[in-house]
């Protein structure tokens, strides 16, 4: 019997298992060598074996790798207290996920009601957006596939249309219970949707005349991955709160919750915690993590990478039956197809690639940020040739 007949089927698994990775690349079972333009979706921001965090995660397991949070914990200091310095945040919750940081969020925004005497507080959340398989993040996800079949719903998200302020306006009018937005700077799993200059900046202006939190799901765009440390900092549009996960542990499960202002003194002791998160080992980690992406620079080579990479995918496809848009912001890139495309990930596997399809439609590229100028070539080449050979098929 196979031994994935002892896993709950919840992936579509494509037939590969891996053995090692290094820099940008995996080895599978036989030897063969991929490139990866999909980073563990946004997760390996560094690659595989980077040395920085393979020195940490040795260093720090040799020490000590987990204690209760019911005692201090430096590491988790060391790591809170960088984490607020390059967002311009104030304090930080740390949790096992993304979903577990945004469900953080959650509750400070219903603290964050309570205390202006709202009984049940909600939250103005978008269409096409991804925030966490729990039932609380899920519910506040604008994506029916990914409800389906977990009815009842938890209640209290007002969902509007993505990068429409007047839609926000309109329920701020109607609306007395609302006390928050929650959003994404980029749309990732909804296909790398990406907003007007100023949706961000417009947003926090309605946020500050309503009294509401502004709430940034920075878990796939933070870390340097959309060009500068934080998507919102390229229209100066601080949230109160923010999340981030994926890049942060380079593989190692981590989250964070991190808060601005009277934000980040809505919490008390006994009103939220974790009991892995924030563990010495995997904030050691995360610490390796933001001091080797401040060190190399990451936002600027993100940026003028993510630039490279479009502009070669917009040439080799411009032309292409069936493309319907290539976008992209940093190296969050999206090629918007016609029609189904989840069969390109097994074609780009194939020619030893790997990429993502989401959305059902859009080819989605989340490359490390190490990746190597002639490392972005292979991978333009790679995707537009299997796209362009799906598309004739």
């Amino acid at each position: 019997m196979p031994t994935e007949h002892y896993l709950m089927t919840t992936y579509g698994r494509l037939p590969v298992a891996f053995t090692r990775g290094e820099g940008a690349w995996l080895w599978d079972e036989e030897g063969r060598k991929y490139l990866d333009g999909l980073a563990g979706v946004a997760v390996n921001a560094l690659g595989h074996a980077h040395p920085a965090i393979v020195e940490a995660v040795c260093a720090q397991s040799r020490r000590l790798i987990h204690v209760s949070n019911w005692y201090q914990n430096r590491e988790q200091e060391a790591l809170g207290r960088k984490l607020c310095e390059v967002a311009s945040m104030d304090r930080a919750f740390f949790a096992n996920s993304g979903a577990e940081a945004n469900e953080a969020a959650l509750k400070l925004a219903r603290l964050h009601g309570h205390r202006k005497g709202v009984e049940a507080p909600a939250v103005i959340v978008m269409e096409g957006s991804f925030h966490g398989r729990t039932l609380g993040t899920l519910s506040a996800s604008g994506s029916r596939k990914v409800q389906a079949g977990f009815e009842p719903l938890v209640p209290g998200f007002r969902r509007v249309p993505f990068n429409d302020l007047g839609a926000v306006r309109q329920v701020r009018e109607r609306d007395q219970t609302v006390v928050a937005v929650l959003v994404e700077p980029v749309l990732g799993e909804g296909g790398i949707q990406i907003p007007d200059a100023g949706y961000l900046k417009g947003l926090r202006k309605i946020c500050d005349e309503a009294g509401w939190l502004l709430i940034l799901d920075e878990i796939q765009t933070g870390l340097c991955r959309s060009g500068s440390w934080f998507a919102w900092q390229q229209e100066e549009a601080r949230p109160d709160v923010m999340t981030v996960a994926k890049a942060l542990g380079n593989g190692l499960p981590i989250g964070a919750c991190l808060a601005h202002g009277a934000a980040a003194e809505l919490f008390h002791p006994g009103q939220h915690g974790s009991t892995f998160g924030g563990s010495p080992l995997v904030t050691a980690v995360g610490l390796a993590v933001v001091e080797t992406l401040e060190s190399m620079r990451a936002w600027e080579r993100a940026e003028a990478l993510g630039a490279r990479l479009l502009a070669d995918l917009q040439g080799r496809l411009r032309d292409t039956a069936g493309v319907k848009a290539v976008r992209g912001r940093g190296l969050l890139i999206g090629i918007e197809l016609d029609r189904p495309a989840q069969p390109i990930m097994k074609l780009a596997l194939d020619r030893g690639l790997l990429v993502n399809v989401t959305v059902e439609r859009v080819v989605r590229l989340l490359p490390p940020l190490i990746l190597s100028d002639g490392e972005a070539d292979l991978l333009a080449q790679g995707t537009a040739v299997a796209i362009q050979e799906f598309l004739a098929s």
